[in-house]
């Protein structure tokens, strides 16, 4: 499409007061400079309401379509003067792996007014640690996510939200400071700050908190039970599958469906037979939950199944 011809389509999306189309929203995939000038002109004369319908939209169709591009509208928008808007824009950028990204989102970590936008950029750069801890960033960015969430941890001016959430993203490192921070939330930080330091053992996935994960599955608290649940499908822990059987029986159901999801992803014959045993369950939503693992169970089965496969 010809620069002449997007920037029109732009204006005239911008400028409507029409109910916003997904068509029309496809103009403002991939920009390039000039079209992104010419937006963030646009940008600045639209109403608010009009700003959090297109940028709604934009993130269900960046989550529906991956072969659209919003990328560069979502990094504009971290500047907005809306709050919603810009936490919409860092919902649009979860799930992205571009480096490019980690700058602003650091910013906003620390700099944004809103306590719900630092949270979300917390949350965010979680996925940045999770590549950096995989080896995918080069040391400068791995440092750059690190130190910017260490340093929210370490202040304890920051509202305990965002405190919760750095410690959540900055658990996949496998720094011994990391290791100190979880223990340290789990045993002292209050109730809230357990929840997370269970959350963060789980994606820290070293063996070392099994056994606090243990304890938390017999926990009082539904709360606690369900994160442990999933923290213990993180770490793949096949010790926790007879306590996992016991909650799918649960007074609380989400803690129910976070016990089977587990069974799923942790697998092993005991998981398997309990999970094909419950597609005979009376509540649908267990049938379905079950259905989910067993589906888990089998797409983890199948790389093994390959690779013994290759090696006849």
């Amino acid at each position: 499409m010809q620069l002449k011809a997007r920037m029109e389509l732009i204006s005239g999306l911008l400028s409507s007061d029409r109910p916003v189309t997904s068509s029309e929203l496809l103009c403002l995939s991939g920009l390039g400079r000039e079209e992104l000038k010419f937006f963030e002109l646009k940008w600045a004369e639209v109403s608010p309401a009009r700003k959090c319908e297109i940028i709604s939209h934009l993130v269900h169709l960046s989550e529906t379509d991956f072969g659209l591009d919003f990328t560069a509208v979502f990094v504009c928008c971290l500047n907005d003067a809306d709050e919603v808007v810009r936490l919409r824009a860092i919902q649009g950028l979860e799930g992205e792996d571009n480096y490019l990204l980690i700058a602003p989102l650091v910013r906003c970590l620390k700099q944004d007014s809103s306590v719900r936008v630092r949270e979300a950029a917390a949350t965010a750069l979680g996925s940045f640690a999770m590549l950096a801890e995989r080896g995918k960033m080069s040391p400068h960015y791995t440092d750059m996510v690190y130190e910017a969430l260490l340093d929210v941890l370490n202040d304890e001016q920051e509202p305990v939200q965002v405190r919760r959430r750095a410690l959540e993203a900055i658990s996949p490192f496998s720094q011994p400071r990391v290791k100190e921070l979880i223990e340290r939330a789990y045993r002292e930080g209050g109730a809230e700050f357990k929840l997370s330091a269970i959350y963060a053992m789980g994606r820290n996935c070293d063996l070392v908190w099994l056994d606090y994960l243990l304890d938390e599955l017999e926990s009082d608290d539904a709360a606690v039970r369900y994160e442990a649940a999933n923290a213990c499908a993180e770490l793949g822990a096949e010790e926790a599958v007879p306590q996992l059987l016991r909650l799918v029986e649960d007074t609380d159901t989400q803690v129910q469906e976070a016990a089977i999801r587990a069974l799923g992803e942790i697998g092993g014959g005991d998981a398997k037979r309990a999970l094909t045993r419950l597609l005979r369950s009376h509540e649908p939503r267990i049938r379905q939950a079950a259905e989910a693992a067993l589906e888990e169970l089998r797409l983890n089965e199948e790389p093994l199944s390959q690779s013994l496969d290759d090696l006849d």
